[in-house]
């Protein structure tokens, strides 16, 4: 048994030399062949045009290479830790950050509700210097009430299908303090699910941006397309604030000039959306969560498309139905206005309903031209309610009922038939 035992003693011995021996190897191994070099070169002549300054994979000498020898060699790329020094004369217009240059990390990911997903995203920063302004006096010139100004230029690239939307500044911003974080959200309508954002500026109501974004969008569909800037103040709780709007169509726009001429439009509050084929109508939302008490006040319909009746006179009603789970509960209408396409309300309705039954519960609200003595047609529809029915404008509003009870939260919706 002794000499299984020294002979089992003797095996491991050896085994944890040689284990000893192997690491002591790698480590040596990983410090003297695996480290980086770098080797500061003097008097070194400066470049020709024809010349490529490059190292060796092998040697990792310098040395330079004319355009009929065979390229063995990789450009010498000087670290950013070493760019301090002197290194060799630069040629060809290099240029290499000066040590008192500020470093600003790229943003690799865009400020979007789907990142780049649809073919939308951030591009970066801009030099106003390349842009076309219109007059000086329209940062001072401002008319009375208004809320805000937004510089903007649009390009669209034929070659890529790309429309570049260049953000400049927004100024006269209308907020109680100095302390207004203010960044904006560009829609490319009618698409509301997507929009691309800038990022938000600090403690000012004169932001200046200097962004770029990039809409991948058909040249065919393009001129169809329209522009809704949206200017949001955000506060310490992360709440975002609507400070104004501006609505851009692209209809009877120039966009391949090569001037790239800064266009300015006055912010908004009211009707923003783009004119619908159908008309839009206006309506503000309340919920009482202490009364259970779901309020709607109809106020206004516009643009109405009414069906030709010769020798009648047109009149349209409002119906609104409030559904759960898609079945109807309850169903109230106004009075029926005549001889308008943009009839005014001013009714208000209200519904019961307990919090928990926000999740499943929606609201319809459906023009009709009355008829003489036959069913009425309807002229258009419009849905509010959770994310079980809606998106975009429609969702928004039911979001921002619920966000701020008991206040009435208006705003302007595009009526369309197939809701």
């Amino acid at each position: 048994m002794s000499e299984v035992a020294a002979v089992a003693g003797g095996v491991i011995g050896v085994v944890a030399i040689l284990l000893l021996i192997g690491i002591g190897v790698y480590i040596l191994r990983k410090r003297f062949c695996f480290s980086s070099q770098y080797e500061e070169f003097f008097n070194q002549v400066p470049p020709t045009h024809t010349e490529v300054i490059a190292v060796d994979k092998d040697s990792m000498s310098l040395g330079t290479h004319n355009k009929d020898a065979v390229m063995k060699h990789v450009p010498f790329i000087v670290p950013p830790k070493f760019r301090g020094r002197d290194w060799i004369g630069l040629g060809n217009g290099e240029r290499i950050q000066d040590d008192s240059e500020p470093y600003t990390a790229p943003d690799f990911l865009p400020r979007s509700s789907f990142c780049s997903l649809g073919g939308a995203y951030v591009v970066g920063s801009i030099n106003p210097a390349l842009y076309k302004f219109p007059e000086e006096n329209e940062e001072t010139d401002f008319p009375e009430g208004n809320i805000g100004r937004i510089w903007f230029a649009v390009e669209y690239e034929l070659e890529t299908e790309r429309l570049v939307v260049s953000l400049m500044k927004v100024r006269n911003l209308q907020f109680g303090s100095d302390s207004c974080n203010p960044f904006v959200k560009i829609h490319l309508l009618p698409d509301e699910r997507r929009h691309l954002q800038s990022k938000t500026k600090r403690k000012t109501v004169n932001p200046q941006f200097d962004e770029t974004f990039v809409f991948q969008v058909s040249g065919k569909t393009v001129h169809q397309r329209t522009l809704r800037f949206s200017i949001y103040h955000v506060d310490k709780i992360k709440k975002h604030h609507l400070l104004g709007q501006v609505v851009f169509p692209l209809k009877n726009e120039s966009l391949t000039d090569d001037e790239n001429v800064v266009i300015w439009r006055d912010l908004e509050l009211e009707n923003l959306e783009p004119p619908s084929e159908y008309g839009n109508i206006q309506f503000s939302l309340s919920y009482n969560d202490y009364l259970g008490r779901l309020t709607v006040v109809l106020l206004r319909a516009k643009g109405l498309q009414f069906l030709e009746e010769r020798g009648v006179i047109s009149s349209a009603f409002v119906k609104v139905s409030f559904m759960n789970h898609n079945k109807l509960v309850k169903c109230k209408k106004t009075a029926a206005i005549c001889g308008t396409a943009n009839p005014v309300y001013n009714e208000t309705f209200s519904f019961k309903v307990e919090h928990i039954g926000l999740d499943t519960a929606s609201l319809s609200l459906a023009v009709y031209q009355n008829a003489q003595g036959e069913k009425s047609h309807l002229l258009g529809r419009v849905v509010v309610g959770p994310y079980m029915y809606t998106r975009g404008r429609e969702l928004e509003h039911w979001n921002e009922m619920l966000n701020k009870p008991k206040d009435l939260v208006k705003r302007w919706h595009a009526l369309c038939i197939n809701t």
